[in-house]
């Protein structure tokens, strides 16, 4: 069933890309749209039906076949089957289905290619080889695989966003997106060099049980000496703030929207920015050893959120906030991870894929509706033009801005799975990721209410023609949304516990061993050890110490009363590095002191999401002119912020403009004056300077001839006796 599930994309890429001429583009397309719901049928299956306390350490590996053997070096195609594979599955392939689905009613007739263009089987058949490079990479059972379906996703990504080739616009987008990727790949390249080089082994679970070694051990890199945990973990963190589009390697992202639709709801809500989030879980037991590396990463993930954000509020292409939001929902499951949360990264990046590709597809049907207009200064007053795809965008917008009821466990998918990252931030000791989020938190609502009400309310604006032909999208685009909106509502109430219950519940969910332990870390870890033998405590409590893992003493004094409340004692996580899908050290107690954080905490989201949906029914219902205002009293911070932070500008006058000027120089120093100059002097000048001299030699007389003879035998005799003599 693996191998079927991984290859059935590929297949339908192949019958897509080449087969199309031979049985029609309609059965081409059809087919690779059934093979990826067969493949998400397999995915749920899969993951429904996984236990993993059936199989040891909560893993199984199929081998495909055997691929790279060189030296020390031997390395299979694996299938690796474990939790964190198989949330990764249903979220991909239930995804890339449904976009397929879609994409047959947005991609009908359109507008970018002339009358009688083959356009669809290429769309098709590179959504799916996208698909195919995202399952090989998280299938992966070794760090060269999954590179291999990392640079794989790399280039269908290149494809998709440069699709409308005829729009310089967007071949730069994909030059772009494929350049920046480029740069964070060659970290993540150095992070896979140096694991091979300390631990022998590119396969997980080689490295896994060597962490503890790789904890103690310091490296020479760039004449400094390094901890090699601590400079590994971050070398791969570095590919994915590439791919995962974290400050610093953000600016592709929202260049990626010249690309079809289609195409920004699988790259951006389940697939290629996800990869490094998926990464960072997967390294949990390096991560685990690393704090100087996973406080960098809390850090950046906040203030990525944080920037993302601000440059959402006044965007008004409406594909690039919703672009901007997963920028920052992205900062929001790296700060889980950062502190040690990884099931709760898990839990938002889960939930978010259902929620954030409705609202990319929702997207797509208000530009379906209008003509292609995606400026939302020329919308408003369209809800009853198109109900459906209003009642999508609204549930979307529930979902992404945290609607539920406070202190219960009901609510929209973002609701739970945000609330758990900001408690989750609070309890592993990040003040400085807590209120990131928080204030994000306000920003999101402000913007995702702020879309729904320029979209949706007010008096139509724009084209006057376009809104009275405004008309709701066909049904195999609301299909997908109907479907999407089910994983919105209902994902975060049916797999909390799972995600972010107490330790038994994730434990047995994530296939983690768990041992009774007393109220406090140290008797977890305590008890921990005796109940599965060795296990790396030293490491553990070192984490805890450098990154906060550990209850503060204001946590502790929750983390009793909680404790307390449900009986003397409760379990942690145990068993060693690699034992379960995600591995949470013994020092590590985040999860169970989120749970006690203060009611404050737990709230502090909601307000944050009612005040930004107040803030943007002034702005944008009760008083429109508001906004034009304040940009123009503002008018500094509003260009600012509608400029991205001068990033863009930032990067062409240090790195574009001196790579053009250097490239100038070469051309026109090194290959136009150096090189073509020296060769066009040689054929230019000095052949026929010695042309002339032989053409003089050639005078016509016979005795000048044996002159020339002569003088030559005398040479060659001369030569012969000299050199005779010395031997």
């Amino acid at each position: 069933m693996e191998t079927t599930l991984l290859f059935a994309p590929l297949v339908g890429s192949l019958i897509c890309g080449f087969g199309h001429k031979i049985i029609g583009e309609k059965a081409a397309t059809v087919t690779a749209t059934g093979l990826l719901f067969f493949a998400a049928a397999l995915s749920w299956i899969t993951f429904l039906s996984f236990d993993p306390s059936a199989h040891e350490n909560g893993t199984y590996t199929k081998e495909i076949f055997t691929w790279i053997q060189s030296g020390t070096l031997d390395t299979s195609w694996q299938f690796r089957v474990d939790r964190l594979t198989t949330i990764m599955l249903i979220v991909i392939t239930s995804v890339s289905s449904l976009v397929h689905l879609y994409s047959f009613g947005y991609m009908d007739h359109d507008p970018q290619w002339k009358d009688g263009e083959s356009y669809k089987p290429r769309f098709f058949a590179y959504l799916s080889f996208f698909t195919f490079a995202m399952l090989m990479l998280v299938t992966s059972d070794n760090l060269v695989q999954m590179f291999f379906g990392w640079e794989g996703v790399g280039v269908a990504s290149y494809l998709l966003i440069g699709f409308y080739y005829r729009k310089p616009s967007a071949g730069a987008a994909a030059m772009k997106a494929f350049i920046v990727n480029r740069v964070g790949d060659f970290g993540f390249a150095l992070g896979i060099f140096g694991l091979f080089f300390l631990t022998d082994s590119i396969n997980f679970a080689d490295i896994f049980a060597a962490t503890p070694m790789l904890a103690e051990t310091t490296v020479h890199f760039l004449w400094t000496e390094w901890n090699a945990a601590n400079l590994l973990a971050f070398l791969l963190f570095v590919g994915a703030m590439g791919k995962s589009a974290q400050l610093i390697l953000h600016t592709w992202l929202p260049d990626a929207m010249e690309g079809p639709t289609p195409v920004s709801a699988l790259i951006h809500a389940a697939t290629m920015v996800t990869a490094g989030v998926f990464l960072v879980c997967r390294m949990s037991p390096l991560m685990e050893v690393a704090p100087q590396a996973t406080a960098f990463i809390t850090v950046l993930g906040a203030t990525t959120a944080f920037f993302a954000a601000t440059v959402g509020l006044v965007q008004t292409d409406i594909k690039r906030v919703i672009a901007y939001s997963t920028c920052s929902q992205l900062g929001y499951m790296f700060v889980a991870a950062g502190v040690g949360m990884y099931s709760a990264a898990m839990f938002h990046l889960f939930t978010h894929a259902f929620f954030k590709a409705m609202l990319f597809l929702g997207a797509g049907s208000v530009i379906h509706a209008m003509h292609h207009e995606q400026d939302m200064m020329n919308y408003g007053g369209l809800r009853k033009k198109i109900p459906f795809t209003f009642a999508a965008m609204m549930i979307g917008t529930l979902a992404i801005t945290g609607v539920g009821i406070p202190l219960t466990h009901i609510g929209f998918a973002g609701f739970l799975s945000k609330d758990a990252i900001i408690e989750s931030a609070y309890a592993g000791g990040s003040m400085y990721g807590f209120w990131m989020l928080v204030i994000a938190a306000a920003m999101t609502s402000f913007y995702s209410w702020r879309l729904i009400f320029l979209t949706f309310y007010g008096k139509p604006r724009g084209d006057k023609h376009t809104h009275d032909h405004a008309h709701e999208s066909p049904m195999v685009m609301l299909i997908p949304l109907g479907v999407l909106a089910l994983g919105a509502v209902f994902s975060g109430m049916l797999w909390y516990n799972s995600f972010f219950g107490h330790a038994d519940k994730v434990g047995a969910f994530y296939g983690i061993p768990v041992a009774e332990a007393g109220m406090h870390g140290e008797e977890a870890a305590h008890g921990a050890a005796a109940g599965h033998g060795e296990t790396t405590e030293a490491a553990g409590e070192t984490h805890a110490a450098d990154t906060g893992h550990a209850a503060e003493a204001t946590h502790g004094e929750a983390a009793d009363h909680g404790a307390a409340a449900e009986g003397e004692h409760h379990v942690a996580f145990a068993g060693h590095p690699g034992q379960g899908a995600l591995y949470i050290a013994p020092g590590n107690t985040v999860l169970e002191d989120a749970h006690a954080t203060p009611a404050w905490v737990k709230v502090s989201p909601f307000i944050a999401m009612l005040g930004g949906l107040l803030l943007a029914i002034l702005f944008y219902i009760v008083n429109p002119e508001l906004p034009k205002r304040l940009a123009a009293q503002q008018r500094p911070l509003y260009l600012f912020l509608k400029n991205k932070w001068y990033f863009d500008e930032l990067y062409n006058v240090v790195f574009v403009k001196p790579a053009l000027a250097i490239g100038k120089f070469f051309w026109k120093k090194g290959d136009g004056k150096t090189i073509d100059g020296f060769l066009n002097g040689v054929a230019m000048g000095i052949v026929p300077f010695f042309t002339r001299l032989a053409g003089r030699a050639q005078s016509g007389y016979i005795f000048t001839y044996a002159f020339y003879m002569v003088l030559g035998i005398a040479v060659l005799i001369t030569w012969m006796s000299i050199g005779g003599g010395s031997h």
